[in-house]
C-alpha cells in the first residue's frame, strides 16, 4: 500500500482534483435528504410555507400580535414590515427578511396562541377583550404575556416543532384572509425545491463522469509508467536473474500485477476515498439537525466501518497469497505448454498432471475462501443498513406521536441512512 501511495504521489493535481470533487458530490448527496424533508415537511403539510414569519400581514393582525410582545419587540416587528397599504396590509421589508430568524422567535408564540384563541367563540371573544382592554390601559402587554405563558402550559404535547406547526397554521389562516391563494405559494415553493434538486443531481452526475474520467487516466498512467520501468529493469538482468525470477513470473508481473494495481488505483481513489468523507460529512450533518435520531446515523457508521475493518483484515492477507499463487499457476503452466514433447518423450504426463493439479487447487481454493467472505460480508451490511432504517422509523414514528419530529424529517433520517451506507456496500462489491 505505501507502493500505491508513492506512485499516486506523481500525480498530486489529479488525486486533489478528485478529492475536490468528492466532498462536492458528497455535499449533493447529503443535500438531496434536506430537500426531500422541506418537500414533504413545508411544501406539502405547510402549503410552502417556512416559517412563522408572513411575507405580508393586515396592519390589525400584527397590532394583535404585538400585544404579546415587549415594547422593544413590538418596535423589532413594526420596524419589520412596511407601512399598510390602500388595502391595510404590511409587507415585509428588506431587513426583516434578512432578520427572519429573530422574528420567528418573537412571532411564533404569540401565533400559536392567536391562532388556537380564533379557532373558537369564546377565545375569539377573549381576545377581543383582551385587545379592548390593552388599549384602554386596563391591561398591561406583561400581564398578556403571562397569560399566554399559562395557555401554552395547557395544550398538551406543545413542543417546539408542534408550536411551529401551529404558527404556520396561522400564517396560511393570514393568507387566506388576505385573498392569497394556497396553492400558488405550494406550487412555486414545489417548482423551487425540485429545480434545486434536479441542479443537485446534474451536478452529481458531471461530477460522477469527472471523477471517473481522471481517476482511470491516473490508474493507466501509473499502468504505463510500471510496465515500461519493468520493462527497462528487465533488459538490465543477468542470465542468472532471469532464471531466478523465471520468465512465467516476469509475464505475471508485467500483465496480470499491473492490471490489480491499476484496478485498486481507481477503487481507491473513487470509492476508498469517497465512503469516508460522506460518513464523515453525514455524521456531521444529522449532528447539525439536533434530532434526537442522530445517534442512530452514528452507530449505523460505526458499525459499517467495523464491518470492512474484519473484512480487509481477514480477506487482505489471501488476497497477497492469491497473487502469489497465480504467479505459481502461470510457472507450472508455461513450463508444461514450453515442455509438452520432453514430458511426453520421457512419460511424465501424469506426474506434470499432478504439479498443475496442485497449483491449480491452492489457487481455487484461496479464492474460494476470499469469495465466500466477501459474500458473508454482504448479508451483514444489508443487516446493519435495514435495521438501522427500522430503527429510525421506530424511533421517529414515537417523535412524530408526540409531534417532536415531522414526517419529513422522519423520511430524511431513512435517507440519510441510505446515503452514508450505500458507499460501503459498494466498496464491499468493488473489492470482490
Amino acid at each position: 500500500m505505501k507502493n500505491i501511495f508513492r506512485f499516486l504521489a506523481g500525480a498530486k493535481g489529479a488525486v486533489a482534483a478528485i478529492v475536490a470533487l468528492l466532498i462536492l458530490q458528497a455535499y449533493c448527496d447529503l443535500a438531496l435528504p434536506t430537500y426531500t424533508s422541506d418537500l414533504l415537511n413545508v411544501g406539502l403539510q405547510q402549503n410552502g410555507i417556512a416559517d412563522a414569519v408572513p411575507e405580508t400581514i393586515r396592519a390589525d393582525s400584527l397590532e394583535t400580535l404585538e400585544l404579546f410582545a415587549t415594547d422593544e419587540e413590538a418596535k423589532t416587528l413594526e420596524s419589520a414590515y412596511a407601512p399598510a397599504d390602500e388595502n391595510g396590509v404590511r409587507k415585509l421589508t428588506d431587513a426583516g427578511a434578512d432578520d427572519r430568524e429573530t422574528l420567528h422567535g418573537l412571532l411564533a408564540l404569540p401565533e400559536s396562541v392567536v391562532f388556537q384563541m380564533e379557532n373558537s367563540a369564546e377565545g375569539s371573544a377573549m381576545l377581543a377583550m383582551m385587545k379592548g382592554a390593552v388599549r384602554l390601559g386596563v391591561m398591561s402587554r406583561e400581564t398578556l404575556r403571562q397569560q399566554m405563558q399559562e395557555r401554552l402550559s395547557q395544550m398538551e404535547g406543545m413542543t417546539d416543532t408542534f408550536l411551529d406547526q401551529v404558527a404556520v397554521g396561522y400564517v396560511a389562516a393570514e393568507y387566506e384572509a388576505q385573498g392569497v391563494s394556497l396553492n400558488e405559494i405550494r406550487n412555486a415553493y414545489l417548482f423551487r425545491i425540485g429545480a434545486k434538486m434536479l441542479a443537485m443531481a446534474l451536478v452529481m452526475a458531471v461530477v460522477a463522469v469527472l471523477t471517473g474520467y481522471i481517476a482511470a487516466r491516473v490508474s493507466a498512467g501509473i499502468g504505463r509508467d510500471l510496465r515500461e520501468r519493468l520493462y527497462t529493469k528487465v533488459m538490465e538482468f543477468t542470465s542468472a536473474e532471469i532464471e531466478q525470477f523465471s520468465t512465467a513470473s516476469l509475464i505475471t508481473r508485467c500483465t496480470n500485477d499491473i492490471q490489480q494495481v491499476q484496478m485498486l488505483i481507481v477503487m481507491l481513489l473513487r470509492m476508498v476515498t469517497y465512503a469516508p468523507i460522506l460518513a464523515i460529512a453525514g455524521v456531521f450533518k444529522v449532528i447539525q439537525t439536533g434530532s434526537s435520531m442522530s445517534w442512530i446515523i452514528v452507530v449505523a457508521v460505526i458499525a459499517l466501518a467495523v464491518c470492512i475493518a474484519v473484512l480487509f483484515a481477514v480477506a487482505y492477507p489471501k488476497f497477497r497469497i492469491m497473487q502469489q499463487l497465480v504467479d505459481r499457476l502461470n510457472l507450472v503452466s508455461r513450463e508444461i505448454l514450453t515442455g509438452v514433447m520432453p514430458i511426453r518423450a520421457f512419460g511424465r504426463q501424469s506426474y506434470e498432471e499432478k504439479r498443475f493439479a496442485k497449483a491449480n487447487t491452492e489457487l481455487y481454493r484461496t479464492q474460494l475462501f476470499t469469495n465466500r467472505t466477501m459474500t458473508f460480508m454482504m448479508p451483514v451490511m444489508m443487516l446493519i443498513m435495514n435495521g438501522v432504517s427500522v430503527l429510525i422509523v421506530w424511533v421517529g414514528g414515537h417523535g412524530v406521536d408526540t409531534g417532536a419530529v415531522q414526517v419529513g424529517d422522519l423520511t430524511a433520517f431513512i435517507t440519510y441512512s441510505m446515503v452514508i451506507s450505500i458507499p460501503f456496500a459498494s466498496l464491499r462489491h468493488k473489492t470482490l
